[in-house]
């Protein structure tokens, strides 16, 4: 018997090819759960359309979905990068997915640039979705498209190392509660459908600091106002990934 009878050779798959599977996975499974699409997807078109067609909100001068589409937008980061991501895989920690699939040939660090992927590629699809319909309802967007992708990115990056050091830390319950509970105070504290001009100074100055405010403002001033790269809000999306990962790769917990 030759050598070569037995090929290929038995082995795990490149790591490369390893991370493309696991996102596939992740990306359906993200598609598949109604609750997530809810947050995903139905929730932020319905107020997208609402709060843009009534008027409930005094947005400023300018036409309402011009003001609504840049903060509808950061909420979508949010709903995706955070609030889903701490939820699902909070749970998959509880019932011992993250465990066993720490013990195959798929590196941990892999595991989680699948699922960094998989929030990349639903943010895309979010994007192209509120686009439309913003564009439908009479949004003129403005702006440097390479600066809205870099402070997308940016704040994917810092409302995914938050929402995976809160699944990493919490029981999965714990998880489910206050990453629904952070969601819905973001959204009314955030920036995204009220004006932060119509808070009180003192809470101003510290909501500013959040990354929704950050995102939903920086946003704002380049597809509003037109704006170069704002890089005050792009500063504090960096500060919070870099604290957010850091302290996610530090005390997230497999088991």
């Amino acid at each position: 018997m030759s050598t070569g009878t037995y090929a290929p050779k038995p082995g795990a798959a490149p790591v490369g090819r390893m991370i493309a599977a696991q996102t596939v996975l992740e990306t359906k499974m993200l598609l598949r759960n109604g609750e997530q699409l809810l947050l995903t997807v139905i929730i932020p078109s319905l107020l997208l359309v609402l709060f843009s067609t009534v008027d409930i909100v005094d947005t400023g001068a300018d036409k309402a979905v011009d003001f609504l589409a840049p903060g509808v937008l950061a909420l979508a980061v949010m709903s995706t990068a955070f609030t889903g991501q701490a939820i699902a895989t909070g749970f998959e920690r509880r019932y011992g997915v993250l465990k066993r699939l720490g013990a195959s040939p798929l590196p941990r660090w892999a595991l989680m640039t699948a699922k960094t992927l998989s929030v990349l590629v639903t943010e895309i699809l979010q994007v192209a979705l509120l686009t439309a319909i913003a564009l439908g309802l009479g949004w003129s967007p403005q702006g440097d498209p390479v600066s809205v992708l870099l402070l997308l990115v940016l704040g994917t990056a810092a409302f995914s190392g938050l929402g995976l050091l809160m699944a990493g830390t919490l029981r999965a319950e714990a998880t489910l509660a206050a990453a629904n509970l952070v969601f819905l105070l973001l959204l009314v504290g955030g920036g995204v459908i009220v004006p932060l001009d119509r808070f009180p100074d003192a809470a101003r100055a510290v909501l500013e600091l959040l990354p929704i405010s950050a995102l939903s403002d920086g946003l704002r001033d380049v597809l509003q106002g037109g704006a170069t790269l704002p890089w005050g809000q792009a500063l504090t999306l960096a500060v919070w990934a870099v604290l957010g990962l850091g302290a996610a790769a530090r005390f997230f917990r497999w088991e």
